[in-house]
């Protein structure tokens, strides 16, 4: 509560600064500001292949996108705000709720609203957000992106080294937590896994809440983030970053980067990347005990236009006893964060514990025959222990593609098309679930 207090004073105080400093040209300030944004229109078709009745058929059509203003620097003080907004189209007999609020509806949402002060290599931004960190994220996957309210601080003093220290103290889910029920233990571990509410995150999207009371239905002081990245060139890059998330867990991530010229010859260009994860419970453990470790590695190849990669992932694993409650070993990411290499467009059985998990991919683009395109093909596999919490002992696939195409005729506008295709997604003794996934998605940012 006190780092609450603080923080907030401190945003008072630049603002109250800001305005008598800002007080002689305060129409300029607001009349050469600058307003942009994006117009979405989304398209999403789902096909169930899976047995034990599931083959139900569910498609949906939204159109929305994000309205900014922010005015212009003065003094190193500017001010921002953005409005989003997605509204329903058209949808099948089954509507996919990740494209609207509760309850599948259209819903609109301030969901920026800020002060920013610029000091020499320091920046402080305080108020409603949008927030990209590695456990911490917008993950704009459907029509609406997380959003958060957060005082941040960063500085870039030391050379070639950013630091951040933060404290976020509300979320706004966006439309793509609706993905996840809680109409069971398991359905609750596959949400807080996959980046979302351990509680119900289908009916929280459209709102601020309280860190803790998104989370796991507990009001706490919300989390606290510090965080040092230091990039020594193009080819290598290190980053650290701990939250520390009040009375449910303190989580570290950590990463490595690296890129090197190939020995053999100079048309392929390496790289390879590390991360891993180690969380803790903390305080009143509201989300209960937790004791989890996660790691990857990464490796690409680059030749000319074409990029392939392999990853792979592992977790600890739960004993019979701890499956009870799925939480001990797994990787719990609340509000939005998913950094993982190994996750697939919708499978995110990485961080369940005792998941060995494997992706494959490779990228072609297109620009050197005219065209501005880009096509992924990828392959994901999840090995999981019987003690997830998730199901049985089973090996989860999913196959996909992804098209990204930026037509010279309209600058700005980005055409995508989308297909993923598990099998296995979840099984019991009743049978498994899988389906067929097709999104059609186009974006003009202006």
């Amino acid at each position: 509560m006190k780092k609450r207090l603080m923080l907030s004073a401190i945003a008072i105080s630049a603002i109250a600064t800001a305005h008598v400093n800002a007080a002689d040209d305060l129409s300029s300030m607001f009349s050469q500001g600058k307003v942009n944004g994006q117009i979405r229109a989304f398209f999403i078709d789902r096909d169930y292949q899976g047995s034990a009745g599931n083959t139900t058929h569910r498609s949906s059509t939204a159109l929305g996108g994000n309205l900014k203003y922010e005015t212009a620097d003065y003094k190193g003080l500017s001010l921002g705000t953005a409005f989003y907004t997605t509204n329903k189209v058209a949808t099948g007999s089954v509507t996919d709720a990740t494209l609207f609020g509760t309850d599948n509806e259209s819903y609109s949402i301030l969901g920026e609203a800020y002060v920013q002060y610029k000091a020499a290599n320091t920046v402080f931004k305080g108020g409603r957000q949008k927030l990209d960190t590695p456990l911490a994220g917008s993950d704009d996957a459907r029509m609406l992106p997380n959003l958060f309210e957060a005082y941040v601080l960063t500085n870039k003093d030391i050379a070639n080294t950013t630091l951040m220290a933060a404290h976020v103290t509300k979320f706004a889910q966006g439309t793509f937590g609706r993905a996840y029920s809680n109409s069971s233990n398991a359905n609750k571990l596959l949400s807080v896994t996959s980046g979302y509410s351990y509680v119900d995150a289908q009916n929280q999207v459209g709102d601020f809440k309280d860190m803790g009371e998104y989370a796991v239905g507990k009001s706490t002081d919300g989390v606290s983030v510090l965080s040092a990245t230091y990039a020594m060139d193009k080819n290598f890059k290190v980053q650290v970053w701990d939250y520390y998330a009040h009375d449910i867990i303190n989580a570290i991530y950590a990463q490595a980067d690296l890129s090197w010229k190939c020995l053999l010859t100079d048309m392929i260009k390496p790289s390879l990347s590390v991360q891993g994860i180690k969380e803790n419970e903390v305080g009143d453990e509201l989300a209960g005990k937790i004791d989890s470790t996660y790691w990857a590695a990464q490796f690409k190849a680059k030749v000319e236009n074409f990029t392939a990669s392999i990853a792979y992932s592992q977790t600890g694993k739960n004993s019979a006893a701890e499956a009870a409650t799925g939480l001990p070993n797994a990787i719990i990411t609340p509000w939005g964060g998913m950094p993982a290499y190994t996750q697939g467009m919708v499978t995110r059985h990485q961080f369940l514990a005792g998941t060995k998990a494997t992706k494959v991919a490779g990228t072609y683009n297109f620009k050197d025959m005219g065209a501005n395109l880009s096509t992924t093909l990828y392959y994901a596999s999840f090995d999981m222990d019987a003690n997830s919490g998730y199901g049985i002992a089973r090996t989860a696939k999913e196959s996909g593609f992804d098209v990204i195409y930026n037509p010279e005729m309209i600058k700005k506008l980005q055409l995508r098309f989308r297909g993923n295709f598990p099998r296995k997604f979840h099984e019991s003794a009743s049978g498994d679930t899988g389906w067929n996934e097709y999104r059609v998605i186009a974006n003009y940012n202006f």
